[in-house]
């Protein structure tokens, strides 16, 4: 007895889907790599840009947050920039990988939610 696959009929369209999600993916992929992404933290005091690869391309700080007696204050709002800008680069990855995907529930779902 053979098992009965859902939307095998369609097979050859279904790999042709499948093969322009991927390229989709592989272009909105490419589209994210080459974004930038910035986050600031204390009002404005400390901004950061970090490529779609997670990068960190700049950081700016303005004149008036560094203050030698604290230190640590600065350190926070670095990191919170910095994790903010990182933040904003996986989300934008993670939409344009799931709007990639979002085709293949015109299979008539013959991939069981795979993806």
């Amino acid at each position: 007895m053979k098992a009965r696959i859902p939307g095998a009929q369609n097979g050859g369209n279904m790999m042709k889907k499948i093969q322009e999600m991927q390229e989709n993916m592989e272009l909105r992929q490419a589209e994210i790599e080459q974004s930038e992404f910035s986050a600031s933290a204390g009002g404005g005091a400390v901004e950061v840009t970090v490529a779609g690869t997670h990068e960190v391309k700049t950081i700016k700080i303005s004149p008036e947050v560094v203050d030698p007696d604290d230190v640590e204050m600065l350190e926070d709002l670095i990191c919170a920039a910095v994790n903010e800008s990182i933040k904003k680069a996986t989300d934008a990855m993670d939409n344009a990988m799931e709007q990639a995907k979002a085709g293949l529930g015109a299979l008539g779902g013959g991939l069981g939610g795979l993806f």
